[in-house]
């Protein structure tokens, strides 16, 4: 256990979907194959602490990491997509 009550396996779900999903979003077949774990006990034992700590969104989409997990494993969270107009050469207004 770490400083913030993570253990080995819990690292490794976050750095799962940091370094091979680029923090999200992923589903959770996707992370449970990955791991070679039940998708049950993924959802019903490592991620509510990871979400009460602030590390992992559940979206429509899939899990996101949060700022807080980069920062917790010394990685450094991709740059956040900017979103700009609809069409080419459009100048936000």
């Amino acid at each position: 256990m770490d400083g913030r009550g993570l253990d080995g396996f819990d690292r490794r779900y976050l750095t799962l979907i940091a370094g091979n999903f680029s923090g999200g979003p992923v589903g959770i077949e996707t992370i449970a194959a990955a791991l070679g774990e039940a998708r049950d006990a993924i959802e019903e034992i490592v991620e509510p602490y990871l979400m009460q700590q602030g590390f992992v969104q559940r979206t429509p989409r899939g899990r996101v990491l949060a700022g807080a997990a980069y920062q917790h494993l010394g990685l450094q969270a991709p740059p956040s997509p900017v979103q700009s107009g609809l069409f080419a050469g459009e100048e936000d207004a």
